[in-house]
């Protein structure tokens, strides 16, 4: 589901739940801890709740303790924006979706090594396409690898 980045706001309102939009498209932050993939381990990659830009892979995933989910790096450099934040009495840097725009959290560097860096991101603007492979069949243990499906779900 790639949708158009170029939506109006009416319909951006009608394509996202409430919550959606208001990080996505009004710069909201989630409470801390509430969001639905704070703490899922599932394998796969996340996508913009919005557009369906692929963000963030699980292999990059981390517990930060800081009640987000938390990536060391981004998929591809060109498919965040960042922008500089100077809301709430503090200097951050803004994370965007590259495609639609969309808020998606802030970068941080204070994350682990070898990177360093924290990308503190809203559940309310990720889908997660999660990987599923198939079941080896016992029949034939050296039989060919099936396609992985996959199943999209958003927070």
């Amino acid at each position: 589901m790639k949708d158009d980045p170029r939506k109006t706001d009416g319909e951006w309102r009608a394509a996202l739940s409430p919550e959606q939009y208001r990080v996505l498209r009004q710069k909201g932050t989630e409470a801390p801890f509430s969001g639905r993939y704070c703490a899922d381990h599932s394998e796969g990659t996340f996508v913009c709740a919005a557009c369906g830009n692929a963000l963030f892979s699980s292999a990059d995933k981390f517990e930060s303790g800081s009640g987000w989910p938390s990536f060391t790096q981004p998929v591809g450099r060109e498919n965040v924006a960042l922008e500089s934040d100077v809301t709430h009495g503090m200097v951050r840097t803004e994370v965007l979706c590259s495609r639609c725009g969309g808020h998606l959290g802030h970068v941080f560097d204070d994350g682990p090594a070898p990177r360093g860096q924290r990308w503190c991101i809203n559940s309310a603007a990720l889908g997660l396409e999660r990987v599923q492979l198939p079941a080896a069949d016992p029949a034939d243990p050296s039989g060919p690898e099936a396609e992985a499906a996959t199943e999209r779900t958003f927070g």
